[in-house]
């Protein structure tokens, strides 16, 4: 992934915005810290910021056709881009090795549908000089950020960016590009492209599980994701989630090494360089001195041969990246925060490693209803409208929290769950099958356990350990250490006063902070975004109320938790 920035429709050109463009791209530099490109055209710019993956030595941005007629700038990975560039005439000339080239001659084929045929997490904006037209498009779920922004002293002006820091200063209005759509200058309008099957929440799916096509496919969305020219890895926090996807990766990784070429689902072979040059998978996790997922991890890891790696922080290193996680963030969300401060120190050892890709098990639990207060869901298909919605709203919470707390240290973040493909097959599932029935010994995300459960078959090697793939859900800031969240409180507590508090409506009318942990994000968060446009792209995650959940939104404040571990950890 990159980092992005364009404005359109200057006044007076672009010539004279250019270093101040170069001023605001340059806010985006941890995300790309590997070369910068800009280019002007007329009364427009983009920008572009590097972290180089694929295509190492050829891919700089942005991107133009042999006329230069066509500009482009892109975040993200196109999976596909070899399938793809069979579409395009024979005669058609790359420039680059780049995946996101294709971007720009299938759309001198088809037009703006060019973002119907990807398959991949993207962020890209298009400049077509000969029409004056501007296209943006995000991928389906939202797995990388994109924002827009207008000035309005300046009405015909628009401005695109990877994030908000880089337009909060010239904007005053910015939202979050939504997911699944396109911009198109020419008609001035943003519409849906993403049209699945699943995306009405009121219609209840009755198809019946189907074990090995849920396997198979987060096999397949696995495998495309290991397209890489330099070393990855996985995130492995030792909960269900993050273990599938690095027992996978493990098993893809060893199947390169071993020569057994695999195709992904459009007939592309898999890169195995990244492969060959760091042979044994390595796998990352984090957590306080004796916290529930680092034993876990460790178990993972050891049954999965991995070349594991382990960190530990103390409270007192949480807390004080918090400010600075919230300034990665972009947001006062209370469980985004919690969780991301851990996962944003993790992708810094990381980066020190000199990796750039990691794979990480974002999603399941918004599929599968894998959420502890999802035991409280009254009906399978309330559960299912849920599960929906939950999936929808991935950027502003999960998406942004995997996004922005890896790309604050330049390494990418992967997600499997959210393939298109895989979706098509989980959201479709009776939501029935989904429900948790302890009477039954049915747990959260019991389909998804049972995929990749193979005791009924002696002849075939485990995925996981029992105690993996049967362990309860710990959501990621509870996992690492259930003193980190008792933490954060108690830190509120003592800096927010109970006037201050009591006074916390007047203050923000909007989004008032319940808890003394809220207003003081939302406090960091003003410090460094102090303009009103900042707060519009902002959602807050909580449970449902109405299920008679409780507002915490850690999986511990649930009636379900087991409380398992030590709580001193």
């Amino acid at each position: 992934m990159c980092g992005i920035f364009g404005a359109f429709n200057l006044p007076g050109g672009a010539d004279n915005f250019r270093q101040r463009a170069l001023i605001l791209s340059k806010k985006l530099r941890h995300r790309g810290p590997d070369w910068g490109g800009c280019v002007v055209a007329g009364n427009h710019i983009l920008c572009h910021e590097r972290l180089a993956i694929v295509g190492v030595d050829s891919g700089a941005q942005p991107l133009t056709n042999d006329d230069e007629s066509l500009i482009l700038s892109v975040n993200g990975e196109i999976y596909n881009h070899k399938a793809l560039r069979k579409m395009c005439p024979a005669d058609t000339h790359f420039k680059t090795q780049s995946d996101c080239e294709v971007i720009l001659h299938l759309y001198k084929q088809i037009g703006a549908d060019v973002v119907k045929h990807l398959d991949g997490m993207f962020s890209w904006v298009l400049l077509d000089t000969k029409k004056n037209r501007i296209l943006a498009a995000r991928d389906p779920i939202g797995i990388t950020t994109l924002y827009q922004g207008w000035n309005s002293k300046y009405p015909g002006a628009f401005y695109f960016a990877s994030e908000l820091k880089s337009l909060n200063e010239e904007c005053d209005r910015i939202i979050a590009f939504p997911p699944g759509h396109i911009f198109d200058s020419e008609t001035g309008e943003t519409t849906r492209y993403f049209e699945p099957t699943w995306w009405d929440g009121e219609k209840i799916p009755d198809s019946p599980v189907d074990y090995q096509l849920i396997r198979e496919s987060l096999e397949k969305a696995v495998r495309k994701r290991l397209m890489s020219e330099v070393p990855y890895g996985v995130l492995l926090s030792g909960g269900l989630d993050s273990s599938l996807i690095a027992s996978i990766a493990a098993r893809e990784t060893q199947k390169m090494l071993d020569g057994k070429t695999h195709l992904n689902q459009d007939g592309d072979d898999v890169d195995e360089s990244a492969a060959a040059s760091w042979p044994r998978l390595h796998s990352f996790s984090i957590g306080l001195e004796g916290s529930p997922d680092l034993a876990a991890a460790r178990v993972a890891a050891d049954y999965l041969k991995t070349v594991h790696h382990e960190y530990t922080f103390t409270v007192q290193e949480g807390l004080d990246a918090v400010a600075d996680v919230i300034y990665h963030l972009e947001t006062y969300d209370v469980t985004t925060i919690r969780a991301s401060t851990p996962m944003y120190l993790l992708s810094r050892r990381i980066k020190a490693m000199g990796v750039k890709m990691v794979l990480s098990g974002e999603g399941a639990d918004e599929i599968f209803g894998g959420y502890l207060y999802f035991h409280a869901a009254p009906s399978a298909a309330e559960l299912h409208t849920e599960t929906v919605t939950r999936v929808k709203n991935l950027h502003y919470a999960d998406c942004l929290r995997a996004n922005k707390s890896t790309m604050a240290w330049g390494v990418e973040a992967r997600v499997p769950f959210l393939d298109k493909a895989f979706l098509e097959v989980a959201m479709n599932v009776d939501p029935q099958a989904k429900m948790s029935i302890k009477s039954e010994g049915k747990m959260e995300k019991y389909i998804l356990r049972k995929a990749f459960d193979t005791s009924d078959d002696p002849n075939a090697q485990p995925y996981l350990p029992d105690s993996i793939l049967w362990r309860q859900k710990e959501q990621f800031s509870d996992g690492v250490g259930y003193s980190w969240i008792d933490s954060l409180k108690d830190t509120a507590s003592a800096k927010v006063s109970d006037e201050a508090f009591a006074k916390a409506s007047e203050r923000w009318p909007k989004d008032t902070p319940q808890t003394k942990e809220a207003y003081r994000y939302r406090e960091l968060f003003e410090q460094w975004f102090p303009e009103e446009a900042c707060t519009e792209s902002v959602v807050r995650w909580i449970p449902r109320g109405d299920w008679g959940c409780p507002a915490d939104p850690s999986g511990r404040a649930q009636k379900v938790h087991d409380s398992a571990y030590d709580k001193t950890a």
